[in-house]
């Protein structure tokens, strides 16, 4: 778009004027050579002021195909993750694209919401943004006989976001603890509650962080407890939010504010910050080749969980579901929903586990 602009700007194109009225006044050519020149710093400064997009990763030609075949019939629910929320919904037109007849309804409140729809058989496919926890496979193994099995379906750099305008563009995780935690595991000694302690000037030095987070619900939350803050307790000051895409909504209306959540939610609004583990150690961009070089400190893969019984076929119409997922053209959905695929190898991985 702003390509467009540029060349519709440089060839008059906003500023159409007669060419016999700019011969015969020249007072206004030097006036429309001036706002053309306006208009073009204009542009460069709002240019330099948005944030800059993140690179496309390239889906990796070892995926496999998918290949549509006979036999593929019925209803599936699929009932957990807000993360995945929208990825599901993309898989499920694409799916139905090829199988007309099946039906599929998606609801995503949340991961916790998973394993108790697969336990009672309410849904065969789980979506969730962490692992289940052991409790939650013991009590489905209590009702089947056997462990639930997770299926990685794609990659994710779980970021954390300010307003676009916040200067700030780095933090340790160390920090990111002490920002969002009373119990502050993470060995930072201080409470961090103003941008002046992570070194903002001016407006910014004695004005507070306003905390956005994920309601208990979600997996996002889990995960963050888990490896964000070492295991410890969130301050009753971050305001819980009910899906993803509201905090990165409250954030860009909070210049003030800080929050996180999954990559596929980054828009133009707002920052992802540059993460290290320690203070002591360089920050990494929540970016495909970092996720996949283990230098993002909060990269995971996300899952969905199936009822797959040991030594027996899965579900037909299931593993064709998650065949076409683990596809080129499943992965390729992936890309255009602002998450990060997997590897041919990753979804080789995968795709075993569905025999």
């Amino acid at each position: 778009q702003r390509h467009s602009f540029m060349t519709r700007m440089e060839n008059g194109g906003l500023l159409d004027v007669p060419r016999r009225l700019i011969s015969k006044r020249k007072p206004l050519v030097k006036l429309l050579k001036m706002s053309r020149l306006l208009a073009f710093i204009l542009l460069v400064f709002a240019a330099l002021g948005q944030p800059q997009a993140s690179v496309r990763p390239e889906l990796d030609p070892a995926l496999p195909d998918y290949k549509v075949v006979p036999g593929v019939q019925g209803t599936l629910n699929s009932i957990g993750s807000d993360t995945l929320n929208n990825l599901m919904s993309l898989w499920t037109e694409a799916f139905r694209k090829e199988y007309p007849q099946v039906k599929i309804q998606v609801e995503g409140k949340g991961s916790s919401t998973a394993p108790p729809a697969l336990i009672m058989g309410t849904a065969q496919l789980a979506p969730m943004s962490r692992k289940m926890k052991a409790s939650e496979m013991e009590e489905f193994e209590a009702n089947y006989g056997f462990l639930p099995t997770a299926i990685g379906v794609a990659l994710d750099s779980l970021s954390i976001y300010v307003h676009r305008d916040n200067p700030l563009h780095t933090l340790s995780l160390e920090e990111v603890d002490a920002i969002f935690s009373t119990t502050r595991n993470g060995g930072l000694e201080r409470n961090i509650i103003t941008w002046g302690q992570l070194g903002l000037q001016g407006d910014f030095a004695r004005s507070p962080l306003s905390l956005y987070g994920r309601n208990s619900a979600s997996g996002t939350n889990g995960y963050f407890k888990r490896e964000a803050l070492f295991g410890g307790d969130f301050k009753a000051t971050v305001k819980e939010q009910p899906g993803s895409a509201s905090v990165v909504s409250s954030l860009s209306g909070d210049v003030f504010g800080i929050g996180y959540s999954g990559i596929g939610y980054m828009t133009s609004s707002v920052k992802a910050l540059k993460l290290s583990r320690t203070q002591d150690e360089k920050a990494y961009q929540p970016s495909y080749e970092n996720v996949l070089a283990g230098k993002y400190p909060l990269a995971r893969m996300l899952y969905v969980y199936v009822a797959k019984k040991p030594n027996r076929p899965l579900d037909h119409t299931v593993k064709e579901f998650l065949k076409l997922v683990l596809s080129k053209r499943g992965q390729e959905i992936v890309i255009k929903d602002g998450y990060l695929p997997l590897t041919g190898r990753l979804a080789s991985r995968q795709l075993a586990l569905l025999e």
